[in-house]
């Protein structure tokens, strides 16, 4: 475990990557890291310290549940069968439907990516406007994907060795072994996750000392700021 930026993995960029012009107020923090590394549990800590979580994914939910015309496209794509019988998006049916189709996969991102971006930027003009001026976490697993770092004052990758993310993942995603090595063999690197990072958490141990290396950073990443300003 490491707690001054560097990790087993790879070392975080040596020059700061573009991230959006820094401003008194907000402080926007990506934080980005592969699936069962422990992105969420960082996330639940810094709110717990007083932070605003923008969670991509329930964003996303909200969406696909809610939305008038996300609805429609999906009954479209799908057929009426893909929303269960208590209103719900069947996300089941549609992992299942797009993990082996490209194109289905392009247009369900076609569909749900702007409008995503769309709530986070919204979330984040939100901020501003009521003068927070605690720290705005952006907590997307895409964050880097959609080069939405040059929107945020700061990065956080949280990274974990391979075999403790199948762990996690199988204990809490019902997923096999094998199928989360597929998932995770398709996914980002640990390299780039942390190349593209101000600050890298290294998840190998205590979810405490996880929590701490977060903690630390996000301090670090903030006295930075201010020191540039």
């Amino acid at each position: 475990m490491c707690t001054d930026g560097s990790t087993p993995f790879t070392t975080p960029a040596a020059a700061a990557p573009p991230r959006r012009a820094s401003a008194p107020g907000v402080f926007v923090l990506g934080l980005v890291g592969p699936a069962g590394a422990g992105k969420s549990t960082v996330a639940r800590a810094l709110a717990a310290d007083g932070a605003r979580v923008l969670d991509g994914d329930r964003l996303g939910h909200e969406l696909a549940d809610r939305d008038p015309g996300v609805r429609a496209a999906l009954v479209a794509e799908y057929g009426p069968h893909v929303y269960r019988a208590d209103g719900m998006l069947d996300r089941k049916l549609v992992a299942a439907s797009v993990f082996s189709d490209p194109a289905a996969l392009a247009r369900l991102n076609q569909l749900m990516h702007p409008r995503i971006l769309a709530r986070l930027r919204d979330g984040i003009a939100q901020a501003v406007h009521e003068h927070f001026e605690g720290v705005l976490v952006i907590d997307a697993a895409l964050l880097l994907d959609w080069s939405f770092e040059r929107e945020c004052d700061a990065v956080l990758a949280v990274l974990a060795p391979p075999e403790q993310q199948i762990a996690r993942l199988v204990a809490t995603r019902g997923w096999t072994a094998e199928e989360v090595r597929q998932r995770l063999a398709n996914a980002r690197s640990h390299e780039s996750f942390a190349a593209l990072a101000d600050e890298v958490v290294i998840n190998d141990g205590a979810e405490a000392d996880a929590i701490l290396q977060a903690r630390t950073a996000v301090a670090r990443l903030r006295a930075r700021r201010g020191a540039s300003s």
